[in-house]
């Protein structure tokens, strides 16, 4: 049996080290779409040019691939690569992100649930500044297909529904052809979003954009349109993949603003499918 649970839950991982400084940033920013459609707002300055730099809560996924490489490897976990796919993320702010900062990384599984047809990892990261404190924690919730079955807990149900009235914004994000190839420059080199021989081997026809691109791309929309374009304001962001995302497709974001919570849902405007459900921002006190 290839998802041996208790096994996988025993694991233990070394901490890493990691860092990032204001061009790893910025790149990042400019990977989800930032400085269109022009290129001299000044809000859009904030993201991609170092004076009066600002760090969206999202930019937190990037540092930590180095801690997540391990989970490849760990005994009680066998799975095909092409067939993993990202099901949900969530990240925990425990302060505002600074523009460059030394990192210190642990990583551990958090969870393995059997989804039938699949198996539902949950890789949790906790990462601070060296010698310093708490920064934010990361939840990956990666579906590996084809793994289910072993007769676990189907794990928790989703939260986060948006509410039942008209959203109070509407944001349409054009993407690049080239998005993917843009994204992957800031560490996810999955060869499902650029090997068109890789993505069939996965089911998909072309390449597809990473869920993490669209994680962002969703929270920038949320924090410029509901938020003024304050960062500060996000201490957790919630949301799960539910569907692909074709590099050169406009992302439709719809926003609600209830209480301490931006609700988010997200879709293809070209196709009318969902991307990103059961989305929120929590917001600080």
């Amino acid at each position: 049996m290839p998802i041996d649970p208790e096994k996988a839950l025993a694991a233990t991982f070394e901490p890493t080290t990691s860092s990032y400084k204001q061009d790893d940033v910025i790149l990042y920013h400019l990977g989800l779409g930032a400085g269109a459609p022009s290129q001299t707002d000044a809000n859009e300055l904030e993201y991609t040019y170092e004076k009066n730099l600002k760090v969206l809560p999202s930019f937190g996924v990037i540092p930590v691939f180095s801690a997540m490489g391990g989970s490849m490897n760990t005994p009680g976990l066998e799975f095909n690569p092409a067939m993993l796919l990202h099901g949900e993320q969530d990240i925990e702010i425990h302060r505002p992100l600074p523009t460059d900062a030394k990192l210190a990384n642990q990583s551990r599984i958090a969870g393995i649930y059997d989804k039938g047809k699949a198996a539902l990892l949950v890789m949790e990261v906790d990462t601070k500044e060296e010698g310093g404190d708490p920064l934010f924690t990361n939840r990956f919730s990666l579906f590996l297909r084809g793994e289910g079955g072993f007769g676990g807990d189907s794990g928790p149900k989703a939260g986060n529904a948006a509410p039942d009235r008209e959203p109070d914004h509407v944001v349409e994000t054009p993407t690049l052809p080239q998005q993917a190839l843009l994204y992957r420059l800031c560490g996810d080199k999955n060869p499902l979003h650029a090997d068109p021989e890789f993505a069939k081997m996965g089911g998909f026809d072309v390449p597809i954009l990473h869920g993490l691109c669209s994680f962002g791309i969703n929270c920038k929309a949320a924090v410029d349109h509901a938020l003024g374009g304050d960062v500060t304001k996000v201490a957790r962001y919630q949301a799960r993949f539910a569907g692909v995302f074709f590099p050169g497709e406009t992302m439709v974001t719809s926003l609600w603003k209830e209480g301490d919570k931006v609700f988010i849902n997200a879709s293809s405007k070209e196709r009318g499918a969902p991307v990103i459900t059961n989305a929120a921002l929590t917001l600080r006190d």
